[in-house]
This record gives C-alpha cells, sequence and structure tokens, in this order.
C-alpha cells in the first residue's frame, strides 16, 4: 500500500507543479515580446518581409519597424529612443551609433547601387547622368547628409558633373515619390527602390554608380530592451534565408 501512495504522489506532483506555474500570470519565455526595429527607408519591402518570417518562427513576438534616413535613425537613437537593432544605409550613420557606445560590432550585410529614376514614360528623353544637368531636367536628390544624398554626390564627383536639383528629401522614398508623382523628371535614388516601385519608374543603370555602392552594417544595441531576440533578428538578417530576401529585393552581396 505504501509502494502505491509513493507512485501516486510520483505522478501528481510533476502535475501540480505543472498546473500551479500555468496559473501564476507569468507569460512563457520570449512570448509577448517585441523587437523594435530602426531600419533604412530602403528596406522597408525586404525588412518587412524578414519581419513576417521572424514572428513565424517566434510566435508570441512581434517586431514593430521605424523606417528613415539612417542619420536620422541614428540621432534619434543616441537621443535615448528605443530600439533594439538598428539597420544603416551606411557605415558613417552606423558610426554615430557605434561611438556612443549603443551598438556592438557592426556587419556588413548587404550593399546598395544608384541608379536614375525616371517616370515609366520619361518625358525628358534621360540617357544618363549627364542629362541630369540641362537646366529644364527637374532632379529630385536626397539631402547630402543622408546615405543617399551622399552617394549621389559621390557619383556625380566621379562624373565631374554638376546638379541642379529642384527639391533635396530627407530620405530615398520621399525622393523616388517625387518621380512617382510625376513632379520632377528624374532622380538618383537607390536600384532597390526602383524594383520596389513594381514599374511605377523606370531605373537607369550608369557606370558611376560603381564608385559610390553603400555598405549596409546592423548591429543589435547595447542593453537592447528585446535582449536575445534582437540578436536573433540579425542573426536571421545575416541567414542564408535573409539573404535570399535581400538578393530578391535588388540588394547585392558584401
Amino acid at each position: 500500500m505504501v509502494f502505491r501512495r509513493m507512485s501516486l504522489w510520483a505522478l501528481v506532483l510533476p502535475v501540480a507543479l505543472v498546473l500551479a506555474g500555468c496559473g501564476s500570470g507569468e507569460p512563457a519565455a520570449g512570448a509577448g515580446k517585441e523587437v523594435t526595429v530602426f531600419a533604412a527607408a530602403s528596406l522597408t519591402g525586404a525588412f518587412t518581409e524578414l519581419g513576417k518570417v521572424f514572428e513565424a518562427a517566434h510566435p508570441g513576438t512581434s517586431v514593430r519597424f521605424n523606417f528613415g534616413s539612417s542619420a536620422t535613425l541614428a540621432q534619434q537613437i543616441v537621443q535615448g529612443a528605443p530600439a533594439d537593432v538598428f539597420a544603416a544605409a551606411s557605415p558613417a550613420t552606423m558610426k554615430t551609433v557605434t561611438d556612443a557606445s549603443l551598438a556592438g560590432s557592426p556587419a556588413t550585410f548587404v550593399r546598395n547601387k544608384l541608379q536614375i529614376a525616371v517616370p515609366a514614360d520619361d518625358p525628358a528623353h534621360i540617357g544618363g547622368l549627364k542629362d541630369l544637368t540641362d537646366p529644364k531636367v527637374k532632379v529630385a536628390l536626397c539631402a547630402e547628409q543622408v546615405p543617399c544624398g551622399a552617394a549621389a554626390a559621390k557619383a556625380l564627383d566621379a562624373a565631374g558633373l554638376q546638379v541642379r536639383p529642384v527639391t533635396l528629401e530627407q530620405d530615398v522614398k520621399a525622393t523616388l515619390t517625387k518621380v512617382e508623382l510625376g513632379e520632377v523628371d528624374a532622380a538618383l535614388v537607390y536600384k532597390t527602390d526602383v524594383i520596389a516601385s513594381a514599374g511605377k519608374v523606370r531605373g537607369i543603370a550608369f557606370p558611376e554608380a560603381d564608385q559610390a555602392v553603400n555598405d549596409y552594417p546592423i548591429a543589435a544595441i547595447a542593453k537592447a530592451p528585446a535582449g536575445d531576440a534582437a540578436r536573433r533578428f540579425v542573426d536571421l538578417v545575416l541567414s542564408q534565408q535573409g539573404k535570399d530576401v535581400l538578393t530578391k529585393a535588388g540588394f547585392e552581396a558584401p
């Protein structure tokens, strides 16, 4: 009889402990977490897709994005904005964060190249970079302090050309929108943004773009609120699955 009582308790006790744990109000490990990713505007499409992949692989964890100019995002992080991951469109903007000791060693995960974006019907008949110097051609550029603007300045310098833009935008998406709305005849944007426009604009390659390629670094923020989940998101971006998504979007391997 004693033996049977001991066997019964051996069965009941683990079940009781499990039930007590379920009723304690404590969430399961990793459940209910949110990973906040600050990312360059040009990463919008690819990272949105990777966010869905990450959420599917980590039930109970959501990914929230803040897309925009890398320069602006870097300043927001330095000023205390709650971010877990930063993916920048240039090493210079990442350096703003690492110099403040707010992130560990970043990893370069993709590269991006400029193209001339024109409306699908190309009313100004743009054939190359030199055509943008025509004062009759309305051109949009990114502001030079943001990565797409710095790349445009480098490409124009390499070609020995000067362009007088009618507008300077704060990120590449805003610059591309000027072309999509027909407000300008052309803009210098990333190849990936031309692809993401799904036919709204046409991209024109030019040789000087090879001298103004942008490397994209990514890093988990030091003391990130999401902790391990932030590092797992970085791992996804660096994985083969991440590379496949980014390559499909037009990015190049570093």
